[in-house]
């Protein structure tokens, strides 16, 4: 079983607020998903090919095209912009 300073302490990298009770649960349950990762990494993959995704996919590429622009001034780019200014989008100040 993981301990309960463990747990605490991962929940509080996380910013979690857990219940005694949650620590309690949470303490078991990550050492059985450890214990059950732990047999995972027992089983022999030798010869087995690294997989992207589980399907024989092909990544969907197309060409780049280059197409004129379909206004016919600067304020069709910002025409449903919720709050512009002039020809230029208007945000909320990030700090």
């Amino acid at each position: 079983m993981i301990s309960e300073e463990t747990i605490k302490h991962i929940a509080k990298l996380a910013r979690l607020a857990l219940t005694p009770e949650e620590v309690t649960l949470y303490s078991k349950q990550l050492a059985g998903i450890l214990d059950h990762v732990g047999e995972l990494a027992k089983v022999n993959t030798e010869g087995v090919v690294p997989l992207v995704t589980p399907t024989d996919m092909a990544i969907a590429v197309r060409e780049d095209v280059v197409v004129p622009f379909k206004g016919d001034s600067e304020d069709w780019a910002v025409e449903n912009a919720p709050d512009k200014s002039g020809n230029l989008y208007k945000v909320p100040a990030v700090l």
